[in-house]
């Protein structure tokens, strides 16, 4: 256990390394962008002194390297600093949208991730068989189209015939019944491309086992083939298909962003693009960053599932 706890602080203090390397890389990429942003937002009409008004008052004027340090600074105090385009704190703006991503996260995982395992298992169990071709062959389709592709594919079938709503407006006041109903779509989307990775991976995880000698000898046995898999091969192959449902899981939560301009959907992804295309240089640099972190952070605790589902990995040797 002493060394599972040694993994996870270096883990975070990698992890927190890489955040800072991040912010760099957002706040460089940023300062990078050809014309002014002052100019950007207020237009063409704005005259010099308006421009250069602007610029004190958003702080724009100041050295770069000052003003990445302010914002440093402010985000270790929960303070993003104020939207150029709307005046607001960055903080206030992104409350609801995180939580609104989150729910889609968590929606379309607790639909992929038991379909995956199940579809792994059976795939496993099945090998060879037409099951497992259909299968294999269906997940491969559908992780090759790119996410928009599904999403306006779904619109196609499922919205235009009335089944459900093509824009997922949800809401804070809706009942979660409701706010399931409408944001079916994306969560389907979503679903449709990370089951497969998933579904793969566990299915490749428990075939590989199946070669191992106990396997061998619980076939001798006479175990039947579903009692070997469930209770002999699926406990030991844990740990490569926590890992990969870790990254999915993290890939859902930095993923949406095409699904929720696909749909509307009122989260950080789409905050983010509208931020983008109205140069709201100081929102972009907000979202990109809780992105990257919940990416680390989800990668930490794949690495620690992981360690944890195999008790050789929490033992020195």
């Amino acid at each position: 256990m002493e060394q599972l706890w040694r993994m996870i602080f270096q883990r975070l203090g990698l992890g927190l390394v890489t955040l800072f390397v991040i912010s760099l890389i957002i706040f460089a990429s940023i300062e990078l962008l050809p014309g002014d942003i002052a100019e950007e937002i207020l237009g063409q009409s704005a005259t010099p002194e308006s421009v250069a008004a602007f610029r004190a008052e958003m702080g724009l004027d100041r050295p770069p390297h000052e003003r990445y340090l302010e914002w440093v600074g402010g985000i270790f105090t929960g303070d993003f600093g104020v939207s150029l385009s709307s005046r607001r704190p960055i903080s206030e703006l992104m409350a609801s949208r995180i939580g609104h991503t989150l729910f889609l996260a968590i929606y379309a995982a607790a639909i992929a991730v038991p379909l995956a395992l199940a579809l792994g298992i059976l795939a496993a169990l099945f090998r060879n068989s037409v099951f497992d071709r259909v299968v294999n062959i269906g997940a491969l389709s559908s992780v090759s189209f790119p996410e928009f592709f599904l999403g306006y594919i779904l619109i196609y079938f499922l919205a235009q015939s009335g089944l459900f709503p093509a824009v997922a407006d949800i809401r804070p006041e809706m009942p979660l019944l409701e706010k399931l109903y409408a944001s079916f779509l994306p969560a389907l989307t979503l679903t449709l491309v990370v089951t497969a990775h998933m579904m793969r991976m566990t299915r490749a995880a428990i075939i590989n086992l199946l070669a191992s000698p106990y396997i061998e000898m619980a076939r001798l046995k006479g175990v039947p083939p579903a009692r070997i898999i469930l209770r002999h091969a699926l406990p030991n192959a844990l740990a490569p298909i926590i890992n990969v449902v870790a990254l999915n899981l993290a890939y859902l939560i930095t993923g949406v962003v095409v699904v929720e301009v696909v749909f509307f959907y009122p989260g950080l992804g789409q905050l983010l693009v509208d931020s983008v295309s109205k140069r709201d240089v100081f929102v972009v640099q907000a979202a990109s960053l809780i992105f990257a972190a919940a990416y680390v952070l989800l990668n930490l605790l794949a690495d620690v599932l992981a360690t944890l589902s195999n008790p050789r990995l929490t033992h020195t040797r």
